[in-house]
């Protein structure tokens, strides 16, 4: 399996792996969440098979971190959903751990391109998984922080949040 083949393949299953944690978690803004990047895997996914094609794409900024903040401008309701399922934390780790690997292979497949256009679109593929890892970042160290500060609050310094 080459590069491009293995990326399409990894689109397919991030595409896949964020529609089932979007069922997971049916009812609440962490679905919105999980179904704009599924919707995101898939256009990367067909990036990838029209650049295998040789065929053209478009290469349009749209990314789910604006939509990612929209959907949670309540900070009440988020703590509130995310406090009840502390298990989800390992969901977005490994969300977090597929979206570095998603960035290391285009920075791999742009080192390896051999014209402008070509990187331009490994370029654009490194900035979507960006977002995508930030947005679980956040979610992370949302979880963290407030699993630190319940069981630890009276021990040692906090950083400010």
């Amino acid at each position: 399996m080459n590069n491009v083949e293995f990326a399409i393949q990894m689109e397919i299953d991030g595409q896949k792996y964020y529609l089932e944690q979007a069922e997971k978690n049916k009812g609440t803004a962490l679905e919105k969440v999980f179904k704009m990047l599924a919707k995101d895997e898939e256009k990367h996914e067909a990036l990838v098979r029209n650049y295998a094609k040789a065929v053209e794409y478009d290469l349009s900024e749209e990314n789910a971190i604006t939509e990612f903040n929209n959907v949670f401008k309540s900070a009440e309701d988020f703590k509130t959903e995310l406090k009840g399922m502390p298990e989800q934390i390992d969901a977005y780790r490994m969300a977090l751990e597929k979206e570095k690997e998603s960035i290391e292979l285009y920075h791999k497949m742009k080192d390896e391109a051999s014209n402008e256009k070509d990187k331009a679109l490994f370029d654009y593929l490194i900035r979507q998984e960006e977002y995508h890892f930030t947005i679980f970042d956040n979610l992370v160290q949302h979880l963290r922080i407030a699993e630190e500060w319940v069981e630890d609050a009276e021990f040692g310094k906090r950083e400010t949040y």
